[in-house]
């Protein structure tokens, strides 16, 4: 087992001193500093920061350590996050019949790829309710149709209360959510089968093959009230080519989905992405 350690995710104007301001605070408490990466947006004067010190020999007990940055962090007007290494996020997964993602993320979750607990899956369909009895995880099925779609986004919702869920991974969910739902619960990662901002909606493979493409994608990114419009986490790509059906974009594709969304949901588990402006810094 890894020793535990503290991140701060910070976003403020920029300005002299920044740097050494934050790392002092983490110094002067006794800490060991073992990763720090930053970035400044130029355009817009932000400067943001991903800085990770471990806890062993830290003098301020984890409960006392906000409160104490709070009197840093509010004279630089920042926006900050703090994590423990050791706090396991509870994640929720979304589908709808397609499984090529759902068994990927539990498969690396099983193999402690990912650090996180996934108690609860939701669909609109039964047919992967076996895969969720499998692997021992509450499954439940919540059928949506036009009528029932507001009803059924209230249940939802209080499932995700029930289980104190931390993130929603959407994976290969076929619903688009309603703005209520991302409003009350705005912690939504999502995959999309195209290279965005490319062919956003429904059946880009089949538009990517009627357009001939030479390169498909995948993308995974935060869910906003925009269709297929959030702050973008991850992408990949491959090659295709004329000999290609629209099927065996579909099988290409499937291969990126997997890979992509995996690599956005430990990239936001080991909290190494800044949201800011619709877009991401996502440290290394």
């Amino acid at each position: 087992m890894t020793k535990p350690t503290a991140t701060l995710l910070i976003s403020c104007p920029d300005r002299p001193g920044l740097v050494a301001k934050i790392a002092n605070f983490i110094y002067a408490n006794g800490g060991n500093i073992i990763h720090a990466d930053q970035h400044t947006d130029c355009a817009t004067s932000l400067f943001l920061i991903r800085i990770e010190w471990q806890l062993e020999g830290f003098n301020l007990p984890r409960e006392a350590i906000a409160t104490a940055f709070t009197a840093i962090a509010k004279p630089l007007n920042a926006t900050w996050k703090l994590h423990f290494s050791d706090t396991l996020p509870k994640i929720a997964i979304w589908v709808t019949k397609q499984d090529h993602c759902l068994l990927d993320l539990l498969w690396r979750n099983q193999a402690r790829e990912l650090s996180c607990t996934i108690p609860l899956i939701i669909s609109n369909h039964p047919q992967l309710e076996a895969i969720a009895q499998q692997f021992g995880i509450d499954f439940h099925y919540l059928p949506i149709t036009k009528e029932t779609k507001a009803k059924q986004e209230d249940k939802q919702l209080e499932l995700l209360r029930q289980y104190q869920i931390d993130l929603v991974i959407l994976a290969k969910y076929m619903q688009i959510l309603s703005p209520k739902l991302v409003e009350e619960f705005p912690q939504i990662i999502n995959i999309h089968h195209s290279f965005l901002p490319a062919f956003p909606g429904a059946k880009p493979y089949h538009r990517a093959h009627t357009r001939g493409v030479k390169i498909i994608g995948a993308t995974a990114h935060y869910v906003t009230e925009d269709l297929d419009e959030g702050p973008i986490i991850e992408q990949e790509v491959a090659r295709v080519n004329h000999q290609d059906t629209v099927a065996d974009l579909i099988r290409k594709g499937k291969d990126l989905e997997r890979l992509v969304l995996s690599r956005a949901v430990r990239l936001h588990l080991q909290n190494r992405v800044l949201v800011y402006d619709n877009k991401t810094v996502v440290f290394s």
